[in-house]
């Protein structure tokens, strides 16, 4: 029996030796075909910055820049005779692997290609210090492949090129991939020493109508005539929720259904929302700004002929001070995200956000955040990361006599049976908004939401008034 093991052991010790040789085979190819790119461009007249540049493009993906370091790599692999060379599986060819350690996106290029059948639909990928981690199943998975500090290095410079001012000092930044894929970056500014990270997002979402969102399980199926009729009704609606909650993907559901004759202009921090896709003859400004940016062009959104405006993510306080004004002159159709947790609060955060950047009373701010807006709709993601849902539907409410200020909650998600109950208590101040742009449109909204709430009904509290009272004692 002994001998037997101490055999087993053996065997796998050369199974090990055998491994970590082929390994070494192939990192050594890895830094000859390295050495042997870099003698080269020192003798290129077009500098190190023309060469930084085609790596960046070659990682995004433009095919020219692609091609010319696979030609390369290929030739050379080809005339000193290493086409047998062993290397990683999470690789296409010989070719690709060398590339990709040496110049690409290393081990986190299968995840990009989706090679593996449980890549197909997996949306998000991480590189933390050497580890390389994908979400498969719902759930973060550690992968084998490691990437180096200087390799990390290598592709931060290359990926913030373009940025000069960032360069490796900055802290955070973000990229996209011809692909539409989203890569951002956290420098060790941000993050503890060695444990800089990159956070690679896809965005699956091509077919934005609500039959796809129910198909998903993200909203219920009896609320599709609900959603369409809602925005027959002109309403200003936010919708909220936690990082990756699906917010956007329903921010663009939602404006799919607008009017196309009807002018927009759509302000986004990043350039998510492909809206001349969605909507091709529809006339809307797309611009992409963000802080110092934004804060130049706002005087020209407010004085733009737009019926309506789309802020694709409306991060602070300036993002948000345009949102209200342009509501409260009486804008229709406005829309945002916002990252909040409680969707009751955010009359109160969102003007906490613009006091900060414009001074003010908070008092007063928060009235005109809830006069701005008629509904918010909040989403969650549940514990399988690839499954969201609408948690809640809420209704401001307004009353211009008392200043009093409610949140109604209309929908209300339940995870333990996996469905929706609703209750039909509509804000009056909220529907006279809606008579003015379609009064069957309302008409409707009632009806349903009185339907849904009588097969359906939330027994719990669905009505919220906020304590102001401190806030206007202060002014």
């Amino acid at each position: 029996m002994n001998q037997m093991s101490d055999m087993y052991e053996n065997e796998k010790d050369k199974t090990s030796v055998s491994i970590k040789g082929r390994q070494d085979a192939f990192e050594r190819l890895c830094e000859e075909i390295m050495e042997c790119f870099t003698k080269e461009w020192e003798d290129d007249v077009s500098g190190y910055e023309v060469i930084l540049d085609r790596q960046k493009r070659a990682i995004i993906g433009y095919e020219k820049e692609v091609k010319y370091f696979r030609d390369k790599i290929d030739e050379y692999i080809r005339l000193n005779h290493y086409a047998g060379c062993w290397f990683p599986s999470w690789y296409e060819d010989l070719t690709d692997a060398v590339f990709q350690e040496n110049w690409g996106l290393a081990g986190v290029s299968e995840w990009v290609r989706g090679t593996k059948d449980e890549l197909m639909d997996s949306s998000s990928a991480k590189i933390i210090g050497d580890r390389i981690y994908f979400l498969v199943g719902g759930k973060l998975e550690l992968q084998p492949q490691k990437i180096s500090k200087d390799r990390r290095i290598q592709l931060r410079k290359a990926l913030l090129l373009k940025t000069p001012k960032l360069r490796l000092s900055a802290d955070y930044h973000e990229v996209y991939m011809l692909s539409g894929t989203r890569i951002t970056l956290f420098g060790e500014g941000k993050t503890k020493e060695g444990q800089d990270t990159i956070v690679f997002r896809k965005f699956f979402v091509k077919d934005y109508t609500f039959e796809k969102q129910v198909a998903l399980g993200t909203i219920p199926s009896h609320s599709v005539s609900l959603f369409r009729n809602m925005i027959d009704c002109g309403f200003n609606v936010a919708f909220t929720g936690a990082v990756r909650t699906a917010k956007t993907t329903f921010l663009t559901t939602w404006q799919s259904y607008e009017d196309p004759e009807l002018e927009g202009v759509s302000v986004e921090t990043d350039p998510e929302i492909p809206l001349h896709t969605i909507m091709p003859s529809a006339p809307i400004l797309q611009l992409v700004a963000d802080g110092a940016e934004l804060e130049r062009i706002v005087k020209s959104i407010m004085r733009s002929d737009a019926d309506y405006i789309v802020l694709g993510e409306a991060r602070d306080g300036i993002a948000l001070n345009i949102a209200v004004k342009i509501a409260n002159k009486g804008t229709r159709r406005v829309k945002l995200t916002y990252h909040t947790s409680d969707p009751v609060d955010f009359c109160y955060d969102v003007a906490d956000e613009i006091v900060k950047e414009y001074g003010g009373s908070l008092y007063s701010t928060v009235l005109k955040v809830a006069k701005s807006f008629q509904f918010i709709f909040h989403f969650v993601q549940l514990r399988d990361k690839s499954k969201k849902r609408l948690s809640g539907i809420y209704n401001l409410d307004y009353d211009p006599l008392t200043h009093e200020v409610a949140i109604i909650r209309l929908c209300r998600y339940r995870p333990k049976t996996d469905d929706w109950v609703w209750t039909s208590d509509l804000s009056a101040w909220s529907m006279a908004f809606g008579q003015r742009e379609n009064p069957q449109a309302v008409k409707n909204v009632t009806e349903i939401l009185a339907e849904l709430s009588r097969l359906n009904p939330d027994t719990e509290q669905t009505r919220f008034v906020p304590a102001l009272g401190h806030l206007k004692a202060g002014g």
